[in-house]
């Protein structure tokens, strides 16, 4: 069985003021050729489908259009909702695309569900169980009864349904204060590690109860150990919801999303993707991909990472205005998104236009002096905290903008300045 694994499209964002609508595009027509030409069974798209939970009509636009060129190639497809889309409103019609062999998952409660395939190749039957995004106040209710159908299976007592559905609903609509309420007054906080362990015993479980099977889940989530970059959004404070490899122990393969960087674990069973293409400067050296998994008749699973070589490549750029704007050996950044790091002593008058000039599509102008030191944030807090005059505190923010001392005609402007800001106030 071959599976192409994406994840993290994020339609409809853009790039520090720059849509991204058209690289996205270039994107998709080249996962859908791919998806051609390597014959793919299986399409898993893991998560973040768009950027926001109520995109664009062009980005809506361009799933469904992508939904339909995918399965035009003969492959299913799954997909899950990220902690950036809203399963209410992307998972509408899942339970009839299901029937054309198209998940779009975003039911919690549906996590045990798993679509059915029976390839040629001698091996048993590969379940493939997509699980949305977990938010742990809103998943936990929700698996927790699952988890108490589950026991109540096992001993032939009967499936309390009027526990069931009002929870689910609630998740569904993202009635947090109402969930968190059904909660044991004192009991700790719940992690994202915790709802993922619940989720996939609760999986386990199920692929078990139907015999024989190769298993596949699909995830977003931040696993411990993985490399994030600047374009994620944050799951939690610090880094203490992560989630442990440990919880995805026996799965044949694990298709994650969330982090935009392609990296695998436990020799390739477990990965992710990356996204299709960079969104922040920290990706400027990534290589953007897809992976494409050979899954044999025993459940191993071979990878091959494949570049995508599509949108506008990132750039760092750094020295002086005038030698940016002349040099030979910047002329590859032409075309490039570019970061322009400006090192003048004082920063030119409309650099970014002139910049924009040879670089079009110049995204950020930082201006760094010569010699200038690092910001020290605790420097500067404790000069805060001990000067005793406005001056003071002025002339330590100039020093630490520019990395040098102000001169005595600089300090002499600033003082005037401060009086007229104290007169005026005063008045």
């Amino acid at each position: 069985m071959r599976i192409l694994h994406t994840s993290d499209w994020h339609l409809g964002r853009s790039f520090h003021g720059a849509s991204l609508m058209h690289e996205q595009e270039e994107a998709i027509e080249r996962i859908v050729e791919l998806a051609s030409d390597q014959k793919v069974d299986l399409v898993v798209i893991a998560g973040d489908l768009y950027d926001r939970a109520i995109p664009p009509t062009d980005a809506v636009r361009l799933f469904d259009e992508a939904l339909v060129r995918l399965h035009g190639t003969g492959a299913q497809i799954v997909a899950i909702v990220g902690n950036h889309d809203s399963p209410s409103r992307v998972a509408v019609a899942d339970r009839v695309l299901e029937r054309a062999g198209v998940v779009v998952r975003g039911d919690v409660s549906r996590c045990i569900q798993p679509l059915q395939f029976d390839p040629e190749d001698g091996g048993p039957p590969v379940s493939v169980f997509p699980v949305p995004y977990l938010e742990p106040s809103l998943a936990r209710p929700v698996l927790d009864l699952l988890d108490g159908d589950s026991e109540a299976a096992d001993s032939e007592q009967p499936r309390d349904a009027s526990r069931q559905e009002p929870v689910i609903a609630q998740s569904a609509g993202h009635e947090t204060q109402e969930i968190e309420k059904s909660q044991p007054a004192g009991h700790r906080r719940i992690s994202h590690h915790d709802v993922t362990e619940l989720a996939t015993t609760l999986i386990r479980g199920a692929a078990a109860a139907g015999g024989p099977t190769r298993t596949v889940v699909v995830a977003h989530t931040f696993v411990d150990g993985a490399t994030p970059t600047d374009s994620e959004r944050d799951l939690s404070i610090g880094n203490i919801d992560r989630v442990g490899l440990d919880v995805f122990g026996g799965f044949d393969y694990v298709a994650l999303g969330h982090l935009h960087r392609s990296q695998a674990f436990d020799g390739g069973r477990i990965a992710y993707s990356g996204s299709p293409l960079p969104y922040s400067f920290s990706e400027e050296n990534d290589t953007k991909s897809v992976r494409i998994i050979e899954m044999n008749a025993e459940g191993r699973c071979s990878t091959d990472v494949v570049p995508l070589d599509v949108g506008l490549p990132l750039r760092t750029l750094q020295g002086r205005l005038e030698n940016l704007l002349d040099s030979p050996e910047f002329d590859a950044a032409e075309t490039a998104r570019v970061r322009v790091r400006l090192t003048d002593p004082e920063l030119p008058l409309q650099a970014m236009a002139q910049i924009q000039r040879r670089f079009p599509h110049a995204a950020v102008l930082e201006h760094v002096p010569d010699g200038r030191k690092a910001p020290g944030g605790g420097d500067v807090a404790e000069a805060v905290e001990n000067s005793e005059h406005p001056l003071e505190l002025a002339l330590q923010f100039w020093a630490d903008q520019h990395g040098r001392e102000a001169s005595a005609a600089q300090r002499d402007v600033l003082t005037s300045a401060l009086q007229a800001a104290t007169g005026e106030h005063d008045a």
